[in-house]
C-alpha cells in the first residue's frame, strides 16, 4: 500500500515484538474497525504464539523478518527497545509497510532522519507513536493556545516521572538498550514542549543523577529559544508517578497532565484510565478561577492507530510530514541534553 493510496479497507497491522506495551497497545486497537490487527512476529516462535492467543491476533510468526515478508500485512507497529527502533523502522519501509514507531523514535537525530528518508523513498509513511498527543483533549489545548486564550505563550514546564520496577533487571536500566529515564520519560515532556513551543531550542543545559549501570535515574534540564522564550523539564525513575505541564502565556496559564489514556471517572475504568486534568486561567490575575475543559476519554493507541490508518487511507502526506518535523526537533533535543548532561556543559542544537 503506497503513501497515496485510497481504501476504505481496515489497515492491516502486524506486531513486531511482544513487549508488555504491545499487549496493551493489542488491547485497546482491538474495537477497532479502521484497523486490523493481523498478526504479531518474536524472535522466539513460541512467545509470538502465547500472545497471539492472550490477544486473539491470528497469526503469528517466529522472526521480524517472516512479518516484514507478508504480503497480508500493510503495515507495522514497532514497541521493540529504544536501540533497535531504526533498524527495523528502516527494514519495514524498505519491505514496503508503513510504520507506527513507539517513542522514543530514535537515539539521535542522525537516526530518526534515516527513517524518515527511509519511508520517503520507499513511498510508505512513518509515525512516532504518542498516544497523548491523539488525545481529543490534546486538540483542545492546541484549539485554545491557536485562539489565543492565554496570548503569545512565553514559557513551559513539563515534568514526567514514575517508579520503575524490577530493579537492574528493567531493560531501561540498559544503556545498549536505550535506556534512561530521559529517552524513556523524558521524551513525553519534551514532545509536548516541542508542540506547544512549535520549534526546537536553540540551546539546552540539563543535569542528571545516574544509575550503577550507567543510565541516568533522573534528569532535569532547561531549553532556551532563539526569540528568548524558555521551557524547562524534568524526568525520573525513581519516583511516585507524577504527569503534568504548566503553560504560561501573556494573558493566561494552562495546566494539563496529558495523559496517554484516559477514562471519564476515577474507578469506574475496566483498565484502570483516569480523567487527565486541562484547566485554563484566563487573564494574569491570581483571583481569577481556573476553568476546567472537559474531552471525551479514551484509548491513546485507539486513537493514534485510527489516526494513522486514516492517514494511510487518505494519503495525508501533511499530517505525516508535521509529525515528522516534530519528531526530528525533538530528536535532536533529546541528544542535546545527554550531551550536555554527561559533560556538564551547556550544547546548541
Amino acid at each position: 500500500m503506497s503513501m497515496d493510496s485510497h481504501s476504505s479497507e481496515p489497515l492491516r497491522l502486524g506486531i513486531l515484538g511482544c513487549a508488555n506495551i504491545a499487549r496493551q497497545f493489542a488491547r485497546d486497537v482491538a474495537p477497532s474497525t479502521a484497523v486490523r490487527l493481523v498478526a504479531v512476529a518474536s524472535r522466539n516462535a513460541d512467545t509470538a504464539a502465547r500472545f497471539a492467543a492472550d490477544t486473539g491476533i491470528g497469526r503469528h510468526l517466529g522472526s521480524y523478518e517472516a512479518l516484514l515478508d507478508d504480503p497480508e500485512i500493510d503495515a507495522v507497529y514497532i514497541p521493540l527497545p529504544n536501540s533497535l527502533h531504526a533498524a527495523w523502522a528502516i527494514r519495514a519501509a524498505e519491505s514496503g509497510k508503513h510504520v507506527l514507531c513507539e517513542k522514543p523514535l530514535a537515539l539521535g537525530r542522525a537516526e530518526a532522519q534515516a527513517m524518515f528518508d527511509a519511508a520517503r523513498r520507499h513511498g510508505v509513511m512513518l509515525l512516532e507513536a504518542y498516544p497523548y498527543q491523539f488525545q481529543p483533549q490534546t486538540a483542545d489545548m492546541l484549539a485554545l493556545l491557536r485562539e489565543g486564550a492565554i496570548g503569545p505563550v512565553r514559557s513551559v514546564q513539563a515534568v514526567f516521572g514514575f517508579p520503575l520496577l524490577g530493579g537492574n533487571a528493567n531493560i531501561r536500566m540498559r544503556p545498549d538498550l536505550g535506556g534512561g529515564a530521559l529517552l524513556d520519560a523524558g521524551s513525553y515532556p519534551l514532545s509536548l514542549i516541542r508542540l506547544v513551543m512549535g520549534c526546537a531550542p536553540s540551546r539546552v543545559r540539563a543535569d542528571a543523577s545516574w544509575a550503577e549501570t550507567g543510565v541516568d535515574i533522573s534528569m532535569c534540564g532547561t531549553l532556551f529559544y532563539a526569540d528568548g522564550r524558555r521551557a524547562q523539564f524534568a524526568c525520573a525513575m525513581d519516583t511516585a508517578n507524577h504527569r503534568r505541564a504548566t503553560i504560561a502565556g501573556a494573558q493566561g496559564t494552562i495546566d494539563t497532565e496529558f495523559l496517554n489514556h484516559t477514562g471519564d471517572r476515577a474507578g469506574e475504568h475496566p483498565y484502570g484510565y483516569l480523567p487527565s486534568q486541562l484547566r485554563i486561567r484566563r487573564g494574569g490575575a491570581g483571583t481569577i478561577p481556573f476553568e476546567e475543559i472537559r474531552s471525551p476519554s479514551g484509548s491513546g493507541f485507539f486513537f493514534v492507530a485510527e489516526a494513522f490508518a486514516k492517514a494511510v487511507a487518505d494519503g495525508d502526506a501533511e499530517l505525516i510530514r508535521r509529525h515528522a518535523e516534530a519528531s526530528l526537533d525533538t530528536a535532536a533535543t533529546l541528544e542535546a541534553l545527554a550531551i550536555s548532561a554527561r559533560e556538564g556543559r551547556e550544547v546548541a542544537l
